[in-house]
């Protein structure tokens, strides 16, 4: 496998943390591989020099001068849904007849999707704009999670979910030891995956389009210790359990159950980063029969046992500080 051509579109006042999240997640592959896994380039829509939000100017070339690129990121601001470059637009369509993988760090989905190559996909954008990308766009499938990767696509809600997005492209292509080495390098504890919801974007679209399911939410997370079955749950939120399960597979794309426990091991994974409690005491204070049970569920959901995540985790926090005290 050769070093794959990668290039990074910017858009007048592209937010800086998407932009970093990639770049230096490439850069760390290389650099981490001792290969040149990736090269990269700046591009822009013209001639024009492109400046971030925050003022901060990239050398850059214009788009109808990149070649032989098999990557394109798009990194935009947070008004992209009124970016109409025809001459852009033009060349995103012809890029995906080459067959170039074609996605976003940021805002950059109403770009893809205003050049018609959203239509056959999932996608997702930034919770605050979702509901007038849902507008502007009603025949795509929008979903609220951090980031969707298909077929020669890939959006992203932005922030630092580029971040988890471009590690999850790197596993993809060259293996989870790798991306988790990059994760761990940024102290980045866990990759979050492409059914981790946007927290508000999540809340928001529960409380318009499936309140009962908030409810049963709040009771999941207030009792986190001593679970409760999930049919008190539903009996306590005056639904049947086949409805409760309905809107967890039409909202969350997940049971119930496999909700419920998600959420205690993401707890658990907080009171072992952040207390010295003993794994047999947080298996306890988060509804596990055993500590058996406890760290073979916590394995799978997060790649290692309690002991060994928390031992690596320490592990990197000291070298950070031996780091910054140089």
């Amino acid at each position: 496998m050769g070093t794959e051509k990668v290039g990074i579109l910017l858009i007048e006042g592209y937010p800086l943390i998407p932009f970093s999240c990639v770049l230096e997640a490439l850069r760390t592959a290389n650099r981490l591989s001792n290969r040149e896994l990736y090269e990269w380039q700046f591009y822009a829509p013209n001639s024009e020099p492109v400046t971030s939000n925050s003022g901060i100017t990239i050398p850059t070339i214009p788009l109808i001068d990149a070649g032989n690129i098999e990557t394109l990121v798009i990194c935009a601001p947070s008004d992209a849904d009124n970016f109409d470059d025809k001459t852009t637009l033009k060349l995103l369509k012809r890029f995906a007849r080459q067959g170039v993988n074609l996605g976003t760090a940021s805002f950059g989905s109403f770009i893809l999707a205003r050049a018609g190559l959203l239509d056959h996909c999932r996608s997702t954008i930034h919770w605050e704009h979702i509901q007038l990308f849902r507008e502007f766009y009603p025949h795509l499938d929008v979903a609220f999670t951090l980031y969707e990767i298909g077929e020669k696509r890939f959006t992203c809600s932005g922030g630092t979910a580029a971040l988890d997005m471009i590690l999850k492209l790197i596993e993809n292509e060259h293996g989870r030891v790798l991306a988790q080495e990059i994760s761990q390098y940024f102290h980045h504890d866990r990759i979050r995956t492409d059914i981790d919801y946007q927290q508000m974007a999540s809340r928001l679209d529960l409380a318009m389009s499936a309140p009962k399911l908030v409810d049963v939410i709040n009771q999941m997370e207030s009792n986190i210790e001593v679970p409760v079955s999930l049919p008190s749950i539903a009996k306590r939120c005056n639904l049947s359990l086949r409805q409760m399960e309905r809107l967890f597979h039409k909202y969350r794309s997940v049971t119930p159950s496999q909700y419920y426990l998600n959420l205690r091991l993401s707890h658990a994974r907080q009171l072992l980063l952040n207390t010295n409690r003993s794994v047999i005491d947080i298996s306890i204070a988060t509804g596990f029969p055993s500590p058996s049970y406890f760290s073979a569920c916590f394995r799978k959901y997060f790649g290692n046992s309690p002991r060994k995540h928390r031992s690596q985790v320490a592990i990197e926090r000291r070298n950070q500080g031996s780091v910054d005290a140089k």
